[in-house]
């Protein structure tokens, strides 16, 4: 069968691979699954800011109702805000309609569980195999679903990650911070939450505009010219944070206007969860960095790797009680508000941080150990893949190389380590690898390539 849904959802450009047709489909394929108990279904979907936000959410939404699911329209908010909404208004499911960091051209639909968590495979599959042999579940024409909008889903998202750090603290230390909210959802939230937690603000692309006319929606750091310049600007005494599309990451960048790798941030904010917890599990993808399992034994926790993928971290740390999670993207998840990735709540949270420990975020990042990481990947037909990384384990295997798979293949060497991985979605593996220098990864990165 095909596959519709990878590790985020659907994607694809729009009116190409993500057209009004398939929105339709995922849309009446979710509501069928969600009436397998024949009882009244409530959904609530919100999008990010794209141009063509309307056009899809209306055409899933337009599956739903003719399931009999009543649908909640929250409009444009972050994704972890509709997330926490769910749980607010005890909701049976949520979708967003968003590409994340995708360019503008895109976009997609990721499907939300009760508990505000990113639907996983299991359940997609089975949602899939509904929509390719279109056996929908409609209902009769006095049994129809009703639209109905909330927009209060960032103002009650705002309060709770206001009410889970020390206001009082930030307030009392009153940053000053530069956000980039790259038109997209988190222009509806972070300068408003900023506000509120007492900071000197100064925002930047500010306006919810679809096509994205600052620059793309990923947060890297040739994206981020403006926001690194303005923080320079500002001569030492401010911090910059940068949102995808979607906000539920968030890239900072130092008072000095060095910009910090989302496994920094992750290794940071793990060291200061782990020490509020007296230790604790950690959990995050096999592709982390190493310096986040440093800091995390450093300071009594341990560290679970999962396969590769937000909902898949989210889902084992609510299996497992962990105390913080998250991947080395900037997708930081805090179990105390929510399972899944959060820019917003990561945004205070690091605020919080330096307001209690008195250190810039310069200092606490020096304080994380620095590794190389490079990433680069090769052509591989998808009907030659497991046959190549069965090859690949075994020759690992008769070096006597020590090897994980818990998703593709990493091998731990003396100098660094190699994850080989297929994609779910394109015809290649990606190849990544880690070094304590630049020269030793590259190197690695090519040996194993070849």
């Amino acid at each position: 069968m095909p596959k519709l849904f990878g590790t985020d959802g659907v994607r694809g450009v729009t009116n190409k691979d993500m057209s009004p047709e398939l929105a339709l489909g995922i849309g009446l394929a979710f509501g069928t699954w969600l009436k397998k108990s024949n009882k009244k279904r409530k959904v609530l979907v919100g999008s990010d800011t794209r141009t063509s936000r309307d056009m899809i959410k209306f055409a899933f939404c337009s599956g739903l109702l003719s399931t009999g699911c009543d649908v909640i329209d929250q409009g444009v908010l972050p994704s972890p805000a509709l997330q926490y909404s769910i749980k607010h208004l005890k909701a049976d499911a949520g979708a967003i309609i968003t590409a994340s960091h995708n360019p503008p051209s895109f976009n997609g639909i990721k499907l939300v569980e009760p508990t505000g968590i990113e639907m996983v495979s299991r359940d997609l599959e089975e949602i899939e195999a509904i929509y390719f042999k279109k056996c929908f579940a409609f209902a009769g024409w006095d049994e129809v679903g009703k639209i109905s909008r909330w927009e209060g889903g960032t103002r009650v998202y705002i309060d709770a990650i206001k009410s889970r750090v020390d206001l009082e603290a930030i307030r009392k230390a009153k940053p000053k911070v530069v956000v980039d909210c790259a038109n997209g959802a988190g222009a509806v939230c972070a300068p408003y939450l900023l506000q509120e937690l007492g900071c000197e603000v100064v925002s930047l692309n500010a306006q919810p505009d679809g096509l994205f006319p600052c620059h793309e929606p990923e947060p890297l750091k040739e994206n981020l010219k403006e926001l690194i310049n303005q923080v320079r600007t500002q001569g030492g005494t401010a911090i910059g944070v940068a949102h995808d599309g979607d906000a539920d990451r968030a890239i900072f960048i130092t008072e000095d206007g060095s910009y910090l790798y989302g496994d920094k941030t992750l290794a940071l904010v793990a060291a200061h969860e782990i020490k509020k917890n007296k230790g604790g599990l950690f959990v995050t993808a096999v592709s982390s960095s190493t310096c986040v399992e440093d800091v995390v034994k450093k300071n009594g926790g341990e560290v679970l790797y999962t396969p590769i993928g937000s909902p898949v971290v989210a889902h084992e740390m609510l299996r497992q009680k962990a105390v913080f999670g998250g991947e080395e993207n900037g997708g930081l998840i805090f179990p105390e508000l929510q399972y899944c990735r959060d820019g917003a709540m990561a945004m205070a949270r690091i605020l919080e941080i330096m307001a209690k420990s008195g250190k810039s975020l310069k200092e606490l990042a020096a304080e994380v150990p620095t590794y190389s990481l490079t990433k680069t990947k090769v052509h591989c037909p998808q009907e030659k893949k497991e046959k190549t990384k069965q090859r690949f384990i075994s020759e690992m295997k008769k070096e006597g190389v020590p090897i994980q798979t818990i998703d593709g293949a990493k091998v731990q060497l003396k100098d660094g380590w190699v994850l080989v991985r297929p994609s779910g979605t394109e015809p290649i593996f990606r190849i990544f690898s880690e070094a304590k220098d630049p020269e030793t990864s590259r190197k690695l990165s090519q040996k194993y390539k070849s």
